[in-house]
């Protein structure tokens, strides 16, 4: 059987381009012990790929115009890990949306046209400030996660979305409490988390010179496991990472969740965790692929 695997643009892989590679090469030659026949590819090389036979695809692919088109491979039964439509829900507006709705434990957050005036809005969730994120995508630029502390800034960095042609925005209430960066793969015992602070390892900066050092507030592992699934369910992805802020009661709230990351801190481990899955997904694929030949044969027996 042979696989597709789309690599990410390196536009998707800000300040993590050799992780992001590391992890999917892990993967890619795990399966390739095993003996699956592996296609490597760019986004834009399967986009012009000619004579596609609805072989199965691994991804790290993000682009819109990827995105959309394996969908329309996964409505015709093409099999695509993680999923074309988990990916999108990934997309900060649909992400926030979709956590709020599941009563998964997320930040106050309110989705905004970039055109707005949000005062009222900074307001409401008052000092020290808020968090404003682009809506229609992940974080590219270092504008499109923002921490500002005034209204002029927030609308700043609105009008900046709106000239960029982003028409929407999450705004959040910040949160104070230590910064807990998690990776897991469904269907498998594995779930890693660390303080990121502890290791240089983040991309949200202001968390630090806002709520100073990392204090390690003791919470439920176990808990945080749990809302991790629940948030990658309800988004339907199945190799993913995010970060959660937990705060000095214990409490914490999932504030981001990514399809396939780079799992930078636990390679080896998450390696062989997400080949166990893919080949899981792998067997009900052909079996389904079985029971439906073999369901067709009996139709026309009869």
């Amino acid at each position: 059987m042979r696989v597709y695997a789309i690599l990410r643009k390196n536009d998707f892989s800000p300040n993590h381009v050799n992780n992001d590679t590391a992890i999917f090469q892990a993967v890619i030659g795990l399966l390739e012990k095993e003996g699956v026949n592996i296609t490597q590819v760019t986004e834009d090389d399967f986009l012009s790929l000619k004579g596609y036979q609805n072989e199965p695809i691994i991804t790290m692919g993000r682009s819109k115009a990827l995105v959309r088109y394996l969908q329309e491979l996964e409505r015709n039964g093409v099999l695509i890990i993680n999923s074309s439509f988990g990916i999108q829900s990934c997309y900060r507006t649909i992400m926030t949306e979709k956590l709020l709705e599941n009563d998964v434990p997320y930040p106050a957050s309110v989705v905004v046209n970039t055109h707005d005036d949000i005062g009222e809005l900074f307001d409401h969730f008052g000092l020290p400030g808020i968090w404003i994120k682009r809506g229609d995508f992940h974080a590219v630029h270092k504008e499109d996660v923002s921490f500002v502390s005034t209204k002029d800034e927030a609308n700043n960095i609105l009008a900046e979305y709106a000239l960029r042609g982003i028409d929407d925005a999450v705004v959040s209430q910040h949160l104070f409490g230590d910064l807990v960066k998690f990776y897991a793969v469904s269907g498998t015992d594995f779930f890693y988390w660390f303080h990121p602070y502890d290791l240089n390892h983040h991309k949200y900066a202001a968390y630090e010179q806002i709520n100073g050092a990392t204090a390690h507030y003791p919470f439920d592992n176990e808990a945080l496991k749990q809302a991790a699934e629940r948030a990658a369910q309800v988004l339907g992805v199945t190799i993913y990472g995010g970060d959660a802020i937990v705060q000095a009661d214990g409490n914490f709230h999932i504030i981001d969740l990514n399809d396939w990351p780079s799992f930078a801190p636990c390679r080896e481990q998450a390696a062989e965790a997400i080949a166990t899955h893919i080949f899981g997904k792998f067997s009900e694929f052909i079996d389904r692929m079985i029971f439906n030949e073999e369901d067709k044969d009996d139709r026309n027996y009869v």
